[in-house]
């Protein structure tokens, strides 16, 4: 049966890391896969050479993202990025939360939406941002319209990478391992296992095109480091993408 996936996400390059092999799979397999992206990311983090409207270009990259998934629309409501801690009050994260909802439940009615892709309750490592996703999703999954599946990664194993990073001293001085103990989603909780491995290629793509958010400052950051990995590498890490289903 012929599917309407609607994948919501918060900015520009999370449909990058979390969903494009499941959206390119499927593409891929005839379903209709629509991406709506809350905010214009202003407020990531980047280098020097994109500071500059910083906005726009996430935009630009955005679209580059979705025609190598094979997306089928494009949906961006531009709202203002909240900033990593919420300092932005007027963000995404601060907005009415009834009003988003409204606004979420009349695309998902014009575009005869049968399945939500939101984020985990934990909001993955807990943006702000992030959060408003999943509680706007849950709002509308209320209504009882469509079926809805939370993107998530294994808690365990990040926690203990991120353990081993910070007892080797390769993260930032502020930076506390604590805050993972309760990312993600523990294992047992994972109710579905997409594997995207024939899709890695496009996931890939993906990733690349989101050059705004491989350094910041000189300092290669997440998306930097999986866009250099070997293929057989980046496969084994990320051949697989994980949902908890609501």
């Amino acid at each position: 049966m012929t599917q309407t996936l609607l994948f919501v996400h918060a900015h520009p390059d999370d449909e990058a890391l979390l969903t494009a092999g499941t959206m390119a799979r499927a593409h891929a397999e005839g379903h209709r896969v629509i991406l709506l992206v809350a905010t214009d990311g202003a407020a990531g983090l980047t280098s020097t050479d994109y500071a500059h409207d910083l906005g726009a270009t996430r935009s630009n990259e955005l679209m580059d993202s979705a025609s190598a998934l094979g997306v089928d629309k494009v949906i961006t409501w531009n709202l203002p990025d909240s900033g990593l801690h919420g300092e932005n009050t007027h963000g995404f994260a601060h907005l009415d939360i009834k009003k988003l909802t409204g606004d979420l439940l009349t695309v998902i009615d014009q575009e005869g939406v049968t399945v939500v892709v939101g984020y985990d309750q934990q909001g993955g490592y807990g943006h702000p941002d992030h959060l408003q996703v999943h509680n706007v999703a849950r709002a509308a999954f209320a209504t009882g319209k469509f079926d809805l599946f939370e993107a998530t990664l294994p808690r365990e194993p990040i926690a203990s990478a991120v353990r081993l990073a910070e007892t080797l001293r390769l993260t930032p001085e502020a930076f506390s391992a604590e805050e993972f103990a309760l990312a993600w989603t523990p294992r047992s909780e994972i109710t579905h296992r997409v594997n995207v491995r024939p899709y890695v290629s496009a996931k890939k793509t993906a990733i690349r095109a989101h050059a705004s958010q491989a350094h910041a400052d000189g300092t290669v950051r997440t998306l930097g480091v999986l866009s250099a990995l070997p293929t057989p590498l980046f496969a084994a890490l990320l051949g697989t993408e994980y949902y908890v289903k609501v």
